[in-house]
Protein backbone atom coordinates (compact mmCIF):
# COMPACT_ATOMS: atom_id res chain seq x y z
CA UNK A 1 0.00 0.00 0.00
CA UNK A 2 1.24 3.43 -1.03
CA UNK A 3 0.42 5.96 1.70
CA UNK A 4 -0.87 8.47 -0.58
CA UNK A 5 -3.16 11.54 0.32
CA UNK A 6 -6.23 9.23 -0.71
CA UNK A 7 -4.91 6.57 1.45
CA UNK A 8 -4.62 9.31 4.34
CA UNK A 9 -8.05 10.81 3.91
CA UNK A 10 -9.56 7.09 3.43
CA UNK A 11 -7.85 6.29 7.03
CA UNK A 12 -8.78 9.48 8.68
CA UNK A 13 -12.69 8.96 7.12
CA UNK A 14 -12.49 4.92 8.90
CA UNK A 15 -11.17 6.99 12.14
CA UNK A 16 -14.24 9.05 12.20
CA UNK A 17 -16.44 5.89 11.96
CA UNK A 18 -14.85 4.06 14.95
CA UNK A 19 -15.34 7.24 16.86
CA UNK A 20 -18.86 7.61 16.01
CA UNK A 21 -19.41 3.57 16.84
CA UNK A 22 -17.34 4.18 20.34
CA UNK A 23 -19.23 7.58 21.00
CA UNK A 24 -22.53 5.52 20.58
CA UNK A 25 -21.50 2.49 22.76
CA UNK A 26 -19.99 5.18 25.44
CA UNK A 27 -22.76 8.23 25.47
CA UNK A 28 -24.94 8.62 28.48
CA UNK A 29 -26.82 10.87 25.78
CA UNK A 30 -27.24 10.61 22.10
CA UNK A 31 -26.40 13.62 19.93
CA UNK A 32 -27.92 11.84 17.04
CA UNK A 33 -26.96 15.19 14.90
CA UNK A 34 -22.84 14.56 16.19
CA UNK A 35 -23.37 10.67 15.41
CA UNK A 36 -24.30 10.98 12.09
CA UNK A 37 -22.32 13.94 10.86
CA UNK A 38 -19.13 11.63 11.89
CA UNK A 39 -20.90 8.67 9.86
CA UNK A 40 -21.44 11.43 6.72
CA UNK A 41 -18.04 12.65 7.12
CA UNK A 42 -16.43 9.41 7.33
CA UNK A 43 -18.33 8.09 4.64
CA UNK A 44 -17.26 11.38 2.14
CA UNK A 45 -13.85 10.82 2.85
CA UNK A 46 -14.06 7.08 1.97
CA UNK A 47 -15.94 7.63 -0.91
CA UNK A 48 -13.32 10.49 -1.36
CA UNK A 49 -10.28 7.72 -1.15
CA UNK A 50 -12.65 4.58 -3.32
CA UNK A 51 -12.60 7.29 -5.98
CA UNK A 52 -8.84 6.83 -6.52
CA UNK A 53 -8.38 3.02 -5.50
CA UNK A 54 -11.92 1.67 -6.62
CA UNK A 55 -13.53 -1.51 -5.16
CA UNK A 56 -16.71 -1.63 -6.19
CA UNK A 57 -18.12 -3.65 -2.74
CA UNK A 58 -16.68 -0.25 -0.35
CA UNK A 59 -18.04 1.71 -2.51
CA UNK A 60 -21.83 0.34 -2.67
CA UNK A 61 -21.04 0.49 1.17
CA UNK A 62 -20.08 3.94 1.51
CA UNK A 63 -22.76 4.87 -0.83
CA UNK A 64 -25.37 3.14 1.24
CA UNK A 65 -23.53 4.32 4.78
CA UNK A 66 -23.66 7.84 3.47
CA UNK A 67 -27.40 8.24 2.84
CA UNK A 68 -28.29 6.46 6.03
CA UNK A 69 -26.25 9.25 7.85
CA UNK A 70 -27.70 11.78 5.84
CA UNK A 71 -31.15 10.46 6.39
CA UNK A 72 -30.08 10.55 10.04
CA UNK A 73 -28.88 14.01 10.50
CA UNK A 74 -31.64 15.44 8.77
CA UNK A 75 -34.16 13.97 11.07
CA UNK A 76 -31.87 15.09 13.79
CA UNK A 77 -31.85 17.93 12.91
CA UNK A 78 -35.34 18.46 12.65
CA UNK A 79 -36.18 17.17 15.82
CA UNK A 80 -33.79 19.72 17.56
CA UNK A 81 -35.91 22.43 15.66
CA UNK A 82 -39.33 21.15 16.89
Amino acid sequence: MILDLANIVGLFGSALFVIAFAYSNIARSMNFVLFNALNLIGAVLLLYSLSVHFNLAAMALEIAWAIIALLGLARALRKGRA
